[in-house]
């Protein structure tokens, strides 16, 4: 089936800087339209609730993206396969992604994330405090970026002092999610990112070494141990890992803690509610996550010859599922584009489905809702102080600045 030039160009539409403010009319008009079939681009793009929960949870789905016919048509031309070396878990499939999510797993076990909930509770009142007395604050700056940082480091063994390094590297490395390639051909800013890769693997390289000659109780020194143990487990791999939680680990939940400000600010009534009932949080935390979800977009190949709804995927094919849509599907939600955390059933796919559930959900989920508790408690009358910015990212879709008075 041929993809009508309309509805082809809404995707290209989604890439537009313009929409990122606002993207979900453009999501609606896609899911209104059905799958769109691209047999010459070996790429299918779901929409709906339905099919994006079905290619999620379908065990012919694989993460691994040299199983694409677009990859091993490149690796045929001469092109270098992986250009960053080995792949994070979450672009591998079992029996790697098994072996390794389980390895990196026991830092992110709900006693660990138990363990670190006061400590997170002081920070996010110590960040509050150093705001308190302006009179206002940039809430990405002073309060969502920070805190989600200086959790994922000091899991993972960085040292916070060292953050200005990896910031600019991680924001570029988030662009490479973005489906340039799939929806145009072409891979604005590659030659960037493979600098700014490179860079950020190096430096996880160096702190391996300093790790090794001493050893601390974190991740890192967690994984070198098991790879000195001889338990397949190699330092490429070591570094691959790290480099994965280290971006996934702050930039989702960044975006999560500033999409529920924005939304909280726009729907007072929900703002004040929380100010005055913490219990709140967990809803409005998992409404953020269907209404505005820090992953707007993911991909999968087709690892046989599959079936989704009526739409006949050939092995080899990608398949782009557009997560923001799906979640306001009208199929599943009721008013699905109105921001209500006290629906009877929030449902969503902001954290996938199947093997490759985000390891980080209970600590993002902990880390977001002791914040939004404590920010609206601390200033019940807050209000917005400006327009949001936004970064041009379009699958870690945020917001670069959130002015915010707090009187």
């Amino acid at each position: 089936m041929t993809v009508p030039a309309p509805s082809q160009a809404l995707l290209v539409t989604l890439l537009d800087p313009a929409q990122r403010a606002d993207p979900y009319p453009v999501y609606r008009q896609i899911l209104d339209g059905g799958p769109l079939q691209m047999p010459e681009n070996n790429l299918h793009v779901f929409s709906s609730f339905a099919d994006c929960d079905e290619v999620l949870r379908h065990p012919a789905s694989c993460s691994d993206r040299l199983k694409s016919t677009t990859a091993q048509r490149a690796i045929a031309a001469g092109q270098h396969p992986r250009p960053f070396g080995t792949p994070g878990f979450l672009f591998l499939d079992p029996p790697d992604h098994t072996r390794l999510r389980r390895l990196v797993g026991k830092a992110f076990s709900p006693k660990v994330v138990k363990a670190l909930e006061p400590d997170i509770a002081a920070m996010v009142d110590g960040l509050l405090d150093e705001v308190a007395e302006a009179g206002e604050f940039e809430a990405i700056a002073d309060l969502a970026y920070p805190l989600p940082v200086a959790v994922i480091c000091r899991l993972l063994g960085v040292p916070i002092e060292d953050e200005p390094k990896f910031s600019s590297a991680s924001a570029l490395l988030g662009q490479g999610l973005d489906p340039f390639i799939a929806f145009t051909g072409e891979s604005p800013g590659a030659e960037e990112r493979l600098q700014a890769g490179l860079w950020l693997r190096g430096y996880l390289r160096d702190l391996m070494e300093r790790r090794r000659a001493e050893p601390a109780d974190d991740l890192i020194s967690g994984l070198i141990a098991v790879e000195e143990s001889g338990d397949q487990l190699t330092e490429e791999e070591i570094v691959a890992t790290c480099n994965l939680l280290l971006i996934a680990g702050h930039e989702t939940t960044v975006n999560l803690i500033a999409n529920a400000i924005l939304a909280m600010l726009r729907h007072r009534e929900q703002w004040t509610a929380l100010a005055a009932d913490a219990d709140r949080a967990p809803g409005i935390v998992e409404e953020t996550l269907r209404y505005d979800p820090p992953v707007q977009l993911v991909g999968r190949v087709a690892g046989a010859d599959m079936t989704i709804g009526e739409a006949r995927i050939p092995k080899g094919d990608t398949m782009m599922l557009l997560l923001a849509a799906a979640q306001r599907d009208p199929g599943v939600t009721e008013r699905p584009d109105d921001f209500d955390p006290t629906r009877e059933a929030i449902r969503h796919l902001a954290f996938g489905k199947g093997p490759h559930f985000c390891l980080g959900a209970p600590l993002a989920r902990m880390e977001a809702a002791v914040t939004l508790s404590a920010v609206t408690r601390r200033f019940p009358r807050a209000r917005l102080a400006g327009e949001p910015a936004y970064k041009p990212n379009v699958t870690l879709r945020g917001m670069a600045s959130l002015p915010v008075a707090l009187s």
